[in-house]
């Protein structure tokens, strides 16, 4: 299977029940400490900044619904807060950052209270996720690699 067919949405799909699949099917794993970092950024406001504060805390408490725990330790191909992340969206050439659950943007990282970040979390290796937009279109995203940040790579 290519890249550019983990890209494409099935032809007549029900993008509600994309999203809303059993963690059995869908595969989100949290961490203990995933968990409590998307609990705590639901407290605290941290989707405030965000384009569409609502709907981010929606997602965001769905995730936490429909996600498994994640063995510990988690495997090296799960998305974790920290972890260095490859991903592709559709339509689009592969991009990478640091996910982070810090609220405040900085060069460089995915804030888990992002869309993106919030989709990406939990995800592993080459699993493939719809994309909510902003502007409330609906993307794939893919995931390429993970690794640990550039910073800690050498330790």
């Amino acid at each position: 299977m290519t890249i550019t067919n983990l890209m494409q949405l099935p032809s007549g799909s029900d993008l509600r029940a994309l999203f809303e699949r059993p963690a059995a099917e869908t595969g989100f794993f949290l961490t203990v400490e995933d968990r409590a970092g998307i609990e705590h950024l639901l407290r605290n406001s941290a989707a405030r900044h965000a384009p569409n504060p609502p709907l981010l805390n929606e997602f965001l408490r769905h995730k936490l619904r429909i996600s498994r725990g994640a063995p510990e330790p988690a495997s090296p191909e799960l998305v974790v807060a920290g972890c260095h992340v490859t991903y592709m969206i559709s339509g689009e050439g592969s991009r990478s950052g640091v996910l982070t659950m810090s609220a405040a943007p900085a060069p460089g990282h995915i804030l888990v209270a992002s869309l993106l970040g919030a989709t990406l979390i939990g995800m592993r290796k080459l699993q493939k996720s719809p994309l909510l937009r902003e502007d409330g279109q609906i993307d794939i995203v893919v995931v390429l690699n993970v690794s640990a940040p550039p910073d800690h790579a050498a330790a």
